[in-house]
C-alpha cells in the first residue's frame, strides 16, 4: 500500500527562500527520489515555511530509507539554513 510523507520546513529569518527552493530542487528532491521514493510534491505555505508531501511505494521502502534520509535531514540546516518543523506519515487509506 502507498506511504506517505508529510514534513514542514522553515527557512531562518532573513534567508533567501529562492536559494533554499533551489536546494530541495538540486539535492533534497533527487536524493528522496534515489531512495525510492515515487513522487515528492513541495507546497509554500508562507513567506518563511514550506509543507512537502513525499509519495513512497510501500512503507518498506520509507522504512529503508529512514537513515539516508535522516542523514539529509541533518545537512540540510547546515548548507541552507532550513530546519525541519514537523512530520506525520502513514499508509494512503482513500484517494480519489
Amino acid at each position: 500500500m502507498r506511504y506517505i510523507t508529510i514534513t514542514t520546513w522553515e527557512i531562518a529569518d532573513g534567508a533567501d527562500y529562492n536559494l533554499a527552493l533551489r536546494a530541495i530542487e538540486e539535492k533534497r528532491i533527487p536524493a528522496l527520489k534515489s531512495y525510492g521514493a515515487s513522487r515528492v510534491t513541495v507546497i509554500r505555505t508562507s513567506d518563511r515555511t514550506s509543507a512537502a508531501i513525499t509519495e513512497w511505494p510501500d512503507k518498506i521502502t520509507r522504512d529503508a530509507a529512514e537513515l539516508q534520509i535522516d542523514e539529509v535531514r541533518k545537512s540540510i540546516h547546515r548548507d541552507d539554513q532550513t530546519r525541519m518543523t514537523g512530520e506525520m506519515k502513514g499508509e494512503i487509506v482513500a484517494d480519489i
